[in-house]
């Protein structure tokens, strides 16, 4: 046993000290927003783009906001996505349309270059959270088998974790295109679990999207830590609750 101190227990309004049981053997990490740095990932490449593509002299006269509404877009797509309304080349084009039609561009031969430069160039970001591979050099030392459970694309999803220097902690890769499969159904934690031999009760996922990852989880039986790096208010208990990756280290 170990202790655990500064995590937040379901239902605990405020950081509470326990015996946490080495109960668990597997677990399933989350990639973007939990481990690789999305945002800043993704505004590195959209900067390159704006210069590259001289989207200012096209009418795009302010970075900042093109990257806000950008961020906005693909966030309610992926929803979309998610729940089935739209497809993955649906999603690749027009988050990057709608993003110059709030610049009142309707340029879709630009919107399908910029798309397929954009899935080029992010993979090879590499920026993680803070604390990232030393938390997964910790929990690699401790014998816990880790795996990823991720909505990403199977491609770009794997270059993002070989360009990080990240591939090599995971024994497993689970993303929605080989489970056929999105988070948070049941069916992809279902999947996961058979991929990698693990108990259900030995599993835990950890992850920053409470829909996707926490209550995803939950409903499929799964314990859970939500990764609250923003420090959002969520309308949701889950079993632990993190807002920092090093303080994993109070759980595991």
């Amino acid at each position: 046993m170990q202790w655990a101190l500064g995590v937040h227990l379901a239902g605990a309004s405020r950081p509470f000290s326990y015996f946490a049981p080495m109960k668990y053997k597997h677990l399933f990490f989350d990639l973007d927003h939990t481990l690789w740095d999305f945002d800043t990932n993704a505004k590195l490449t959209l900067q390159h783009l704006y210069e590259a593509l001289n989207l200012a002299g096209r009418g795009v006269d302010d970075f900042e906001r093109f990257y806000r509404q950008y961020l906005e877009h693909n966030t309610k797509l992926w929803v979309r996505y998610r729940n089935g309304f739209i497809k993955q080349a649906e999603l690749r084009v027009k988050r990057m349309q709608l993003s110059l039609l709030d610049f009142k561009i309707g340029d879709e031969m630009l919107a399908q270059d910029m798309s397929r430069h954009f899935l080029e160039l992010l993979p090879t970001r590499n920026t993680l959270f803070p604390y990232a591979t030393e938390i997964l050099d910790y929990l690699t030392s401790k014998n816990y088998r880790l795996h990823l459970i991720t909505n990403g694309f199977e491609e770009v999803q794997h270059h993002k974790i070989n360009h990080s220097k990240i591939n090599h902690y995971f024994d497993k890769v689970i993303t929605s295109e080989g489970s056929n499969s999105l988070k948070p159904n049941k069916e992809i934690f279902d999947f996961a679990l058979t991929a990698t031999g693990a108990a259900r009760e030995e599993s835990i996922m950890l992850g920053d999207d409470l829909e996707a990852d926490i209550i995803g989880a939950s409903n499929a039986g799964l314990d859970q830590v939500y990764i609250n790096h923003v420090n959002k208010t969520p309308g949701f208990k889950p079993t632990y609750t993190v807002y920092s990756l090093r303080e994993l280290e109070t759980i595991f």
